[in-house]
């Protein structure tokens, strides 16, 4: 397919480095049962420098699956418990007054980590909000009169519980948008749940696999997985659909969309794709890996009307349509 416009050495790069991720999904399994979706949407958003938004009931792992994550990429970790009472400062940092020395000093903030968890993102206020999700967009923070970089790679997993209205912030459609992915993490099965019973989950079992120089030579080697314009023309269909569904054959959804996805969306889809062909040992795009990451992609772009609602259609829903209707190359 795209072979002859490859240099022979990436493509066994691409293979070689993927083993490596696939080493990564591994030492997670060690502790964490199922989920095998949600890993692979985790490692993704590493290979797109991108941030995920874990939405589930209490008790399903979602914290202890980020842990475990970070402890397999060894990377610099914070972990966040979102309140009410939280403020920008507790955030990202504050000058502190030196008597001694009579100056003010900076005080860092745990935004400055690699990989920072927001457990519960949603029971803050929205000036909190605000200041972690600048931070995810611009990848620097403001202290005073100073700007400091945020050092790379820079992830932040959001988690929020879907159940519980009392106490909690919403987060506006512009900024959750900030997010490449937002992954439902779901209960196990039977037979999953019947696992972790016989299950000894330490934390500590976990061992280093990848090194932040292995992560950003896959970085780049995602950048260097092809894909065809038929591919790309398929994702921009995908997006357009949200917009002008009836252009699309798609008039049975018109009416539960709000408003479409904006060009952001595709932008995600086009990378995310790349990086789950990388994830494949594949240096090139197929439709599937497409079809693959647009439901994270999409779920939380897609704006609804009060007849969706009202009918209790979900996103996903309109995005499995969406999927079947539009033809893939």
């Amino acid at each position: 397919m795209a072979t002859s416009i490859f240099d022979q050495n990436v493509i066994e790069q691409i293979k070689e480095k993927s083993a490596l991720f696939h080493l990564l999904a591994s030492e997670v399994s060690k502790v964490i049962v199922g989920q095998h979706d949600i890993v692979t949407f985790c490692q993704l958003a590493i290979l797109c420098q991108g941030h995920i938004l874990l939405e589930g009931v209490p008790g399903v792992a979602k914290t202890t699956l980020i842990k475990a994550l970070n402890r397999a990429l060894g990377l610099d970790f914070s972990r966040i418990q979102f309140t009410p009472d939280l403020l920008p400062a507790d955030l990202i940092g504050t000058l502190i007054y030196n008597p001694n020395k009579q100056t003010f000093e900076t005080r860092k903030g745990p935004i400055f980590a690699h990989l920072v968890l927001a457990d519960e993102i949603n029971r803050t206020p929205a000036k909190v909000q605000a200041a972690l999700l600048e931070a995810m967009q611009e990848r620097q923070v403001t202290i005073g009169s100073t700007t400091y970089e945020l050092e790379q790679p820079f992830l932040v997993f959001a988690t929020q519980n879907p159940i519980e209205q009392e106490g909690t912030y919403r987060l506006p459609e512009a900024q959750v948008d900030r997010f490449l992915f937002k992954l439902l993490v779901h209960y196990p099965n039977k037979q999953q749940e019947l696992e972790l019973l016989h299950k000894k989950i330490v934390l500590d079992s976990i061992k280093q696999v990848l090194q932040k120089d292995i992560i950003f030579q896959a970085q780049k080697l995602v950048e260097q997985v092809y894909v065809d314009e038929k591919i790309k023309n398929y994702i921009v269909d995908l997006v357009f659909a949200t917009r002008e569904p009836a252009q699309y054959k798609l008039a049975s959804i018109a009416p539960f969309l709000l408003y479409g996805v904006s060009p952001r969306a595709t932008l995600a889809i086009h990378q995310a794709a790349k990086a789950y062909a990388f994830l494949k040992h594949r240096h090139f795009v197929i439709p599937d890996d497409v079809k693959a990451v647009v439901p994270a992609i999409l779920r939380h772009r897609i704006l609804l009307t009060y007849q969706a609602e009202a009918q209790e259609i979900s996103a996903d829903s309109v995005i499995e349509t969406l999927l079947a209707t539009v033809a893939a190359p």
